[in-house]
Parts: C-alpha cells; sequence; structure tokens
C-alpha cells in the first residue's frame, strides 16, 4: 500500500462527513476494507474499489484524480498489470477462473456478507501461512530451488500462480516424488495467489486431502467440515440459513488447494478421482506420480493440466550443503561415477533428504555417507537420514532457547522415540496424518475408554456425596457410625452415576459413532440455533439424563435398604420402579432443560480464533470451563425445584410422594457431579484430560506435559502445523517411525 492513499481517504472521508460504516455502507464494501486501506495494512488498494470509493464520496474531478494516483503511485502487482494502456483492462486477468461475485453496483445485501467473509478468510489464510512459511525455515540458510516441468517448458517456485492462471479450466495438478517440495510449492502457491487475489477471486485454502474418505463423504461436505475445524467462526449462519463455510465453498469463494493425493488410501484412488470429476471446483492436487499414474489408468482428472517437479541439481547441493560437505561435494565432481557419489547423488535429489542431511551431519562428518560398506545404496542412506533425523534434534547438549525466550526443555531420546512412534502408529491405524488434540485418547481401545469414564466419573461422584453426607451422618450415628454409612453410600452412590454415565458415553460412541470435538461456539448471552438443534439436543438430554436417574433411584433405595432396612419384596419392587420413573424423568427433563439452555446461548467464534492447536486447545478449555460454570447450578436448581414439579404431577397417582429435603440434596449432588462428569465424558477438552493427560501418561505411551511436548515437537522441526492440527515434517518421517515404533513392540 502507497504511504499517500491512506491519509488521502481519511481526509477525503472526513471533508464528506462519513463515519467509516457510512463509507462502507455506500460503496458496498466491507468496514474492515475501509479500515485496512486507510490504516495502510495488506496490499495496493484495487482500481475497481477506489473507483467505488470516489463515487460513494462523490468526489469532484480533481479530488477523484487525486485518489486515483495515489492509489498508482506504486506498480501494481504482477497479476493486476493491464493488457492495454486503458484502466478499464487492468482488472481482467489474461486467463482465470469464471468470477464468484456479480458487478460491485448489483451486489445484494447476501453477496456483500460472503464477500466480507471471504475478505476476512483471505486475511486470516495468508498470516497464517505466512507464519508457517517462516517457522518451518525455508528459507535458512536459503531456499532450495523447488523446480518444475510442465510439457516442453519449465518454470520455478515463484511462477505457479501464473502457470495456474493460464490454465483454462483452474485445475491443475503437481506431480513429485517423495520429498521434492510439493507442499511447499503449496505453501508459496497460496501465499502468492494471495498477495495479487482480486476482490473477484476465490481463497486459496490448503486441505491435507489424505484424511478424506470419498466413498463416505462427498467433496464439497469434507471442505466444509475442514473449514469448520480450522476455522471454527466460519459456523456463523450465513443469508441462506448455512454455516458460513457452506456458503464460501459452495458459491466458489474458496479454492481448494488438495495437499498429499497420494496419502489416500490406494483402495479409494479411483473413487476420489470420480468425485473429483464430478464436480466443477477449480483446484490445485499434489500427488506422488506412482500412485496418481495408477490412479488415472481408471479415471482421468477431466481437464486438469499436469506439471512434475524434477530433482535437485549436484549444482544445488554444492550451494546449499556448504563447506563442510567438501569432501563429498569432491567426491561428486571428480569421481561423479563411483558407487558412493552414485549412492549420495541418488539419495540427495529432493529438499527433504538434503535438509535432513544438512541437519544430521551438523555436528557429524559428512564424509561417513562415503562408506559404500555401511551405505551401500541410496536407500540405505536415506534410512540412515530419517533414523538419525530425531535423535540428532534432541541430542543432549548445552541449554537452548525456544522462540518464546524461554529455555527450551531437555527430553529422554529414547522416550521420544516411543512417544514420536506411538503417535505416528496413531495416524497410520486412523488413515491420517493429523494429529489432532483431541483424538489422541482414540489411541486408547473403546473399552480402556468407557472404564476410563466410569472410574473418573465414579470418584467425582463419590468424593462430593462423602463432602456433602458425612455432617449429616455425623450428626445422627456418631462418628464410627457415620463414617461408615457415609463411605457406603458415597461408594455405591459413585458407582451407579459411575456407571449410567459410562452406559451413556458407550452407548454414543459404540452405537452413536459419536467423536467428541472440539465445539465451535463460546458462550454468550445471545446466539441463533436451529429447532433441529434444540430437538437433538432435548433428546440427548432425557436419554442420557433418564439412564443417570435410574442409576440415582436404584442407589437410592439400596442406601435406604442397608442403613434401615429393606421392605417385602412386593412393596420393595413397586417402590423401585416408581423411584426409577420419577428419578428418570425429573433427571431426564433437566438435562433436556440445561443443554436447550447451552444451545440458546451458543454463539460462533471469530473467523481468526483458534489459529493454532494449542490456541484451540485453550479456547476449548475457556469454553468448556465457562460452560460447567454457568450451566451447573441451572442442573443444581432444575433437578431440586422441577422435581417437585413432576412429584406434584404425580402426587396420589403414583401413591404419597415426598421429594423436600431430600430432593435439595438429590439436586446439589445429581447437579454438580452429572455437570462435572459430562464435561469430562462429552466433551473434547474433556476426554483430552482424562485420557492424553492422565491415562497415556500413566501408560507411557505419551508424557506428562504432552501440550508441551508437541509444541516443542514443532519448534524443533519434528512436527508441522496445518491449521488447527500438527502433522509429521513429512510423510516419510511418518511412515518410517511408525514402522520402527511397530518392529520394536514385535521384538
Amino acid at each position: 500500500m502507497t504511504s499517500e492513499f491512506g491519509p488521502l481517504l481519511r481526509q477525503l472521508r472526513k471533508q464528506a462527513g462519513m463515519t467509516q460504516e457510512r463509507l462502507a455502507e455506500r460503496a458496498e464494501l466491507a468496514v474492515r476494507t475501509i479500515r485496512r486501506l486507510e490504516t495502510g495494512a495488506g496490499n495496493d488498494p484495487r482500481v475497481g474499489t477506489v473507483k467505488l470509493l470516489a463515487q460513494a464520496l462523490e468526489l469532484s474531478p480533481d479530488d477523484r484524480q487525486r485518489l486515483l494516483a495515489a492509489a498508482s503511485s506504486t506498480p501494481l502487482p504482477v497479476a493486476e498489470q493491464p493488457a492495454a494502456a486503458t484502466p478499464e483492462t487492468i482488472e481482467q486477468p489474461a486467463a482465470e477462473a469464471p468470477s464468484v461475485k456479480a458487478p460491485p453496483e448489483r451486489r445484494t445485501a447476501a453477496q456483500r456478507a460472503l464477500d466480507e467473509a471471504a475478505e476476512q478468510l483471505a486475511q486470516v489464510v495468508a498470516a497464517r501461512w505466512q507464519r508457517e512459511e517462516e517457522h518451518r525455515r525455508v528459507h535458512d540458510p536459503f531456499q532450495l530451488p523447488v523446480r518444475f516441468r510442465a510439457g516442453e517448458s519449465s518454470g520455478g517456485l515463484g511462477e505457479i500462480v501464473d502457470v495456474y492462471r493460464r490454465t483454462p479450466s483452474g485445475r491443475l495438478v503437481v506431480l513429485g516424488r517423495p520429498g521434492s517440495g510439493k507442499s511447499i510449492l503449496a505453501l508459496r502457491f497460496v501465499l502468492d495467489h494471495l498477495r495479487t487475489r482480486r476482490d473477484t477471486d476465490p481463497v486459496p485454502v490448503i486441505f491435507s486431502i489424505g484424511s478424506w474418505d470419498p466413498t463416505t463423504t462427498a467433496l464439497r461436505d469434507w471442505l466444509i467440515d475442514q473449514l469448520l475445524r480450522d476455522y471454527p467462526g466460519l459456523v456463523a449462519t450465513a443469508p441462506d440459513g448455512s454455516t458460513l463455510a457452506a456458503a464460501l465453498v459452495e458459491t466458489g469463494r474458496v479454492l481448494p488447494v488438495l495437499d498429499g493425493f497420494d496419502e489416500i488410501s490406494n483402495a479409494l484412488h479411483r473413487a476420489a478421482l470420480e468425485a473429483l470429476n464430478a464436480t466443477t471446483l477449480p483446484l490445485l492436487l499434489t500427488s506422488r506420480p506412482g500412485e496418481y499414474g495408477r490412479a488415472v489408468e481408471a479415471t482421468a482428472l477431466a481437464r486438469a493440466a499436469e506439471i512434475e517437479l524434477v530433482d535437485l541439481t549436484r549444482a544445488d547441493l554444492a550451494d546449499y550443503l556448504g563447506p563442510a560437505w567438501a569432501p563429498v561435494l569432491d567426491e561428486l565432481r571428480d569421481h561423479p561415477e563411483s558407487h558412493a557419489a552414485t549412492n549420495i547423488t541418488a539419495a540427495l535429489t529432493t529438499p527433504l533428504m538434503v535438509v535432513l542431511a544438512r541437519t544430521v551431519h551438523r555436528d557429524a562428518n559428512p564424509a561417513d555417507l562415503l562408506d559404500t560398506a555401511r551405505f551401500p545404496t541410496p536407500g540405505a542412506i536415506e534410512a540412515h537420514l530419517l533414523g538419525s533425523f530425531v535423535p540428532t534434534l534432541y541430542r543432549p547438549g548445552p541449554p537452548q532457547q525456544s522462540t518464546s525466550g524461554r529455555p527450551r526443555r531437555s527430553w529422554d531420546p529414547a522416550l521420544v522415540q516411543r512417544w514420536l512412534g506411538h503417535l505416528a502408529h496413531h495416524l497410520d491405524r486412523r488413515g491420517t496424518s493429523d494429529i489432532a488434540w483431541w483424538q489422541l485418547g482414540s489411541t486408547v481401545r473403546r473399552s480402556t475408554r468407557i472404564l476410563a469414564v466410569v472410574v473418573a466419573s465414579a470418584v467425582i461422584t463419590s468424593l462430593l456425596d462423602l463432602t456433602l453426607s458425612l455432617p449429616a451422618y455425623l450428626h445422627h450415628l456418631g462418628f464410627a457410625g457415620g463414617i461408615g454409612a457415609a463411605v457406603l453410600e458415597a461408594s455405591l452412590v459413585g458407582l451407579a452415576i459411575g456407571l449410567a454415565i459410562g452406559l451413556v458415553h458407550g452407548m454414543a460412541i459404540v452405537y452413536g459413532g459419536a467423536e467428541f470435538r472440539p465445539t465451535r461456539m463460546q458462550i454468550r448471552l445471545r446466539g441463533r440455533k436451529s429447532s433441529r438443534s434444540y430437538l437433538s439436543r432435548f433428546g440427548a438430554g432425557m436419554v442420557g439424563g433418564f439412564v443417570v436417574g435410574i442409576g440415582v433411584s436404584s442407589t437410592n433405595t439400596l442406601v435406604r435398604g442397608l442403613l434401615h432396612g429393606f421392605p417385602p419384596a412386593g412393596a420393595a419392587i413397586g417402590v423401585t420402579l416408581v423411584d426409577a420413573f420419577l428419578f428418570g424423568l425429573i433427571f431426564g427433563l433437566s438435562a433436556a432443560l440445561v443443554l436447550m439452555l447451552a444451545a440458546v446461548l451458543e454463539k460462533p467464534l471469530d473467523i481468526d480464533s483458534a489459529a493454532d492447536p494449542v490456541a484451540m486447545l485453550a479456547e476449548n478449555r475457556r469454553t468448556v470451563l465457562r460452560q460447567t460454570l454457568l450451566l451447573l447450578p441451572v442442573l443444581v436448581l432444575a433437578i431440586a425445584f422441577g422435581g417437585q414439579l413432576v412429584i406434584s404431577l404425580f402426587q396420589g397417582t403414583l401413591g404419597p410422594l415426598v421429594w423436600f429435603p431430600h430432593g435439595a440434596f438429590v439436586g446439589l449432588l445429581g447437579g454438580i457431579s452429572v455437570t462435572l462428569a459430562y464435561s469430562l465424558a462429552f466433551t473434547a477438552w474433556g476426554q483430552w484430560i482424562l485420557l492424553a493427560r492422565l491415562w497415556l501418561p500413566l501408560t507411557g505411551w505419551l508424557p506428562w506435559a504432552t501440550t508441551a511436548f508437541l509444541a516443542d515437537a514443532y519448534e524443533r522441526g519434528v512436527l508441522r502445523q496445518s491449521g488447527a492440527v500438527y502433522q509429521f515434517r513429512h510423510a516419510r518421517l511418518q511412515e518410517h517411525l511408525s514402522r520402527t515404533y511397530r518392529e520394536q513392540r514385535s521384538a
């Protein structure tokens, strides 16, 4: 952005007596856009945008010319250069995908809302991937060249956007060997495309396509779900009643950059291509040549152009590896046909292997790679580099500082290898490359997960019951008798509620296929939900609450019988059935009310919230704690006073019924214990605490400081970040760690 344009626009706006909001309304632009232009943030203003501003401000010819001159005082990005000298042609690309917007003067309010959402998404995507590119240190000491071949022509990394824009279909396939730089090319494509993006261009977004199952989920639905995961604010309602994510995809405002076609299961490659052909979406797709080639033998990707990444040259190695590699480089130069030179040349043909070689042999002698007895093949060199990468990064040494300025934590390399292997094996079993913190608990068997919920719920309830009931028992039965009675009741009540919560949890994951994902909402005093959502919340609350109520009533009957004697069998059965019905109804209605209230109070997160796994985890922790603090007293009161209402309705019909004062105790105990148990058993953050922070560290499969370990692995370069999830630096590293882990377990 030029330095003159922002102050001039602000001056002209104030002269016209307009606020930023008023100018945005008259120009049919987003307020965020006006603010960005006036403050000088972002790219140079588009000519079409400047014309809209001039018209909205009703500028004189002289002021209009001044504003246009200020906007054009620096060269426009390449993609915006005019084909001729007339201003009307400046915004017309040489070859472009169909525009996703109507002309400004004909845009409806709904279209303007989606335009603003797309603009916000573009800014967030650009910021995130710029940070990620810097973190991956692709320019340290400089970026290895990533070159591609397209037919008879060739190009480099900086030309990929131009190649894409010259593709009439808007569909481009990038092929390359493992580690050849496909993901880096996808990242650079997104940043360069956004830098030269017009208002009419869709927003390029990277999707790791390896987790897509085309036989169960349509492409558009999967894209929408991934957007909601990585940009939770897009769950907000769009003008057509769908989510913003769905509206952006359906109106062509998102350009999918599908990274890792080869990571889809081999059996699904044909189905994936058929699903891609069934859509008209423009896209950029990356894949290894072999997997893509076998897939297109059955069905080709319609209308797609292809480019292929080429290997690095020996000159590239010499420039990048530096003087420590002189003996190796001399061998490559002086004896290129030798066994050692041939092996090294074949192994170090991709940026991945060259970076690994530079890292692994930072403190070791690179000349060791010339030993053909130790490294008889290129594959042996590659295996050595993959196997040595993690131990090198975690090698004990002088204390180092993290990017936050704090001393970097040291870890036992052997344990790190075990933990990373466990994670890699977990990803292989799930058929994905995404390390999602809310899915780490799925590394534990279902039966173990259910048992963990039962134990946690039982412990919480028992401790709470003991705290609440002990004073009364001590008063009526004395010290010894009171403690015994209180412990007996607490144990039985805890077991009953623990089993009930565990049963509901088990039904949800076994029969309902539930996966407890991070909430995309936050608690606010206003929010909107569809009637369908309210009904689903009501049904879930009724079923779960009824089961818990039956458990509470059964325990209540058992405790009374043990302490005061059981009535005759016939009367006991009748009382038990009546209590089970009433308690089930009371707890069911109370839980349904609370879940519906939660729906009323929910509001979407901001689009730029939860920018990384740590931020998303922190946001979900805050959300669950707010929900717990807000809904806990509501559930207590609902059980206590709602119970009295239910008792009044059935008074006489089911016999003489009494609720208070015992109902107040039931409300307090049930409300607190059920709310806390629900937070652990049915939220992503609760499952993370229960399984990833307690169970897996207890069994040695993850460290106690799981969050710190993952963040540290990301900082060291073992992991990379893709939106709300971590991934291993490369699929080959994940494959190596997983294979090593399985071999060690079977040994």
